[in-house]
């Protein structure tokens, strides 16, 4: 049993602060606008030897005109649903307010244990207005600073003292990450939500909603592994406010975690510049790649619909030719699963490890049939290869002439690998070294 605290209260009160402090990095994306944070966010925290996972979510406000409001309280509940503790994070600088109050009823139900942690006490007059929040009969209240610190070994000692075991420093680890990118609106978490069989992620049909990069544990059909939902990616010149500015950073965060990414396009609007972008990244990165078609439902198809724009994207996409294309729809829960299933077979191609022999008893014999081109009148012999230790798959030649051999002769090669050894939705990477 894992040891999860959920963080919870209205907007502003520095739920996504004291987050942060406790993941020690900035990850919960903050901004002094209400309802920053909208979906859960997950992180991994130690204190004392204790570990445990953290959960970050949205303000809860009842009565607003905010549309995702309700969305917003449907995340908290599911939260505190999940979580061993909760920490009921109030402000003693607003004092205690009605939405605290209807809070805390609400936490009471829960009947899980309950810290109430009053922020923004820097300072010893503030921390004597925290007294105030005991009107809640909900036990101790810790005053604390999520900003500078103060107060929270206090509440942090509480708190682990309630948890039956150590907890696992990084439950995740080992684990394959794979990262759903795109342009906003093109249905990521949707798709998110369709292969968890539950709202993790808010959906609406306004883009940018999500603006952390969501972490989910998925196990399914043997597979186990964890799926990064992130922000939709946009142009630069339309990032104008700054929460959108993070949420693409976050985005490109998520892109160097992961080990492989989905990119989700529109199959209205065809792959665009922003997605090449994002996949010429993803290559440059040495991370597997699979494309998923998403909106297919929506095509009027002929004979050969699927054959042509496949064919047009890897034009678009040329010289990167190894990537998997799948046409799907994340509304009518067509080939979702395949989408999957190609994400993990690219990741094991990631991984792949060639014997040394195996190598050079597949490529001698086409080196020896099709040898590089003779420069300078002097020719060039590959003696042998082997897979270097890298995360991407990478392979040394040893040559007597490694400075002359020519890209085309390189991109040969390549392929020669990639029909012997399948490395479809992996970049390859090859080195030439002095024998």
């Amino acid at each position: 049993m894992a040891n999860i605290v959920a963080i919870v209260g209205r907007p502003n009160v520095g739920k996504s602060t004291f987050f942060n402090r406790l993941v020690e990095r900035r990850d919960a994306i903050m901004d002094n606008m209400p309802g920053v944070t909208r979906d859960r966010h997950y992180g991994h925290a130690e204190w004392t030897g204790k570990y445990f996972t953290i959960i970050d979510t949205g303000g809860y406000v009842t009565g607003s005109e905010d549309k995702y409001e309700s969305q917003i309280r449907k995340q908290v509940k599911l939260a505190v649903d999940e979580a061993s503790a909760v920490i009921f994070m109030v402000d003693c600088r607003d004092g205690l307010t009605g939405h605290d109050k209807e809070f805390a009823n609400i936490i009471r139900q829960s009947k899980k244990p309950v810290f109430v942690a009053a922020n923004k006490a820097d300072t010893p007059d503030k921390s004597i207005l925290a007294a105030e929040f005991y009107e809640l009969d909900l036990g101790e209240v810790y005053p604390i600073s999520a900003e500078n610190g103060g107060g929270t070994g206090e509440l942090l000692d509480a708190l682990v003292k309630i948890f039956p075991e150590e907890g696992v420093e990084d439950p995740n680890a080992g684990i394959p990450k794979i990262a759903i990118l795109g342009r906003p609106n093109v249905g990521k978490s949707s798709f998110l939500n369709v292969l968890l069989g539950q709202e993790r992620s808010i959906v609406t049909d306004e883009a940018g909603t999500t603006r952390d990069a969501i972490h989910s544990r998925y196990k399914m059909f043997g597979n186990d592994f964890i799926l990064i939902d992130t922000a939709g990616i946009r142009k630069k010149s339309k990032v104008h406010e700054d929460i959108e500015f993070y949420s693409v950073l976050r985005s490109l965060r998520a892109l160097e975690e992961c080990d492989v990414c989905i990119v989700v396009v529109d199959a209205q609007r065809g792959l665009e510049s922003q997605d090449v972008n994002i996949i010429v990244q993803a290559q440059k990165l040495g991370k597997g790649i699979v494309i998923m078609v998403n909106k297919w439902d929506l095509i009027k198809k002929e004979t050969k619909t699927a054959d042509n724009m496949r064919k047009e994207m890897l034009e678009a996409l040329a010289p990167i030719d190894y990537i998997p294309i799948i046409f799907a729809s994340a509304l009518e829960k067509q080939r979702i699963f395949q989408v999957v299933e190609k994400a993990v077979e690219v990741y094991n191609n990631r991984i792949k490890k060639i014997p040394t022999s195996q190598l050079n008893d597949a490529l001698l014999p086409e080196i020896v049939h099709y040898p590089p081109a003779a420069t300078k009148g002097k020719l060039i012999q590959i003696k042998y290869i082997t897979q270097v230790n890298a995360a991407t798959p990478s392979f040394a030649f040893f040559c007597n002439l490694p400075q002359y051999i020519q890209e085309s002769y390189q991109r040969f090669l390549e392929n020669r690998l990639r029909e012997n050894f399948d490395f479809t939705g992996v970049p390859v990477r090859l080195f030439f070294r002095k024998k």
